[in-house]
């Protein structure tokens, strides 16, 4: 192994796949429990309130998804191995026969 070669810790490994999808169903399973209560809002209650619990019922199953899905992102001071072209090492070509 040479000086120029990287050793990654595991420290620089991402979390978990379960430690990370925990608080986001928790999100999803408080918006969709929001929705519910909007929907069974707009059922009972009436005049100009149930068109903004009915819109709450539309809008809230799309950010409950938007947000759900927003867990997986790489943090910024994580290192990432990029190879330059200049950094590649090509095989010696073959021998002529």
């Amino acid at each position: 192994m040479s000086a120029n070669d990287q050793v990654h810790s595991i420290t620089g490994a991402r979390p978990a796949l379960r430690d990370d999808q925990a608080p986001r169903t928790r999100k999803y399973l408080i918006s969709m429990a929001i929705r519910t209560a909007c929907v069974l809002g707009a059922i009972v209650v009436p005049g100009w309130p149930r068109w903004i619990l009915l819109a709450g019922a539309v809008v809230l199953p799309y950010l409950a998804v938007v947000i759900a899905n927003a867990g997986r992102e790489r943090p910024d001071n994580t290192p990432i191995n990029v190879v330059t072209a200049q950094e590649r090492r090509a095989l010696p070509p073959a021998p002529r026969r």
